[in-house]
């Protein structure tokens, strides 16, 4: 992890709950270096029978439904599948509960689903279902954006629910992002539209991420590299503990 991403938060956001934060991560580096693999599962699996809240991670599109392409080809799934895994990593390392709804590029679609229509369908049926039926669930699902129209429009922008917390953990996250992410073109994070089937049929808060448009060269080249995807799941990260910081202070 880049020196730039923290300090970036440190210095642009002057928010105490960014430095520690960047403690607890460093804490969790040392504890791989000096206690090694087992020592790190076994405390994941401790947190893991807390009362918590579960962060389930949502990788958008998958398998067959790819979600937006890049005029170069880029499939926003594999992207949306690399910064979860990242994210999932980093809250694991900081003692939160956490489930994700795919680790492969796969579509999650029941038995029976013939066409892609079906498919799709069938799949955001299964992650509403898989959500709704854990306890404390809070929905994170990272997406990449796509304005065909206008090329030059980057940056990353959340969305969330209706449902109560939704809001502050959305506007939270998004600060990050602004820091971190979005320099000298912040965003304001925004309630999402109720025809988007997975955020109006989840019961618990959610939030959804467009980590950026692939309707921007720089920003899709951005986008594939592993440390800009670091970057991008250290800031939401960031983002989501200092929520919960101030929930539970």
């Amino acid at each position: 992890m880049k020196r730039g991403v923290v300090m970036v938060i440190l210095i642009q956001k002057k928010h105490l709950c960014a430095f520690g934060l960047f403690l607890v991560f460093l804490c969790g580096m040392t504890t791989v270096l000096w206690k090694g693999r087992e020592a790190v599962l076994a405390a994941s699996a401790e947190a893991a029978l807390s009362e918590s809240p579960v962060y389930v991670i949502d990788p958008g599109h998958g398998g067959e439904d790819g979600g937006a392409v890049a005029g170069d080809g880029t499939v926003e799934s594999h992207l949306n599948l690399e910064i979860a895994l990242r994210l999932n990593d980093l809250l694991r390392f900081c003692g939160q509960n956490t489930q994700m709804t795919r680790k492969e590029d796969v579509s999650i679609y029941s038995d029976g689903a013939s066409t892609l229509h079906e498919k799709k369908v069938s799949d955001l049926k299964n992650r509403v279902a898989m959500v709704n039926a854990l306890d404390n669930a809070i929905l994170v699902s990272l997406h990449q954006n796509k304005l065909p129209d206008s090329p030059k429009v980057h940056g990353a922008q959340v969305f969330y629910n209706a449902v109560d917390s939704a809001q502050e953990l959305g506007k939270q996250v998004q600060n990050a992002l602004n820091a971190a992410i979005n320099p000298g073109n912040g965003k304001s994070s925004k309630q999402i539209s109720n025809t988007i089937y997975l955020m109006k049929n989840v019961t618990s808060p959610a939030i959804l991420i467009e980590c950026g448009f692939l309707s921007n060269p720089a920003e899709t080249a951005q986008l594939q590299q592993p440390e800009y995807q670091k970057k991008l799941a250290f800031t939401i990260a960031a983002g989501i503990l200092c929520n919960t910081e101030e929930e539970n202070p």
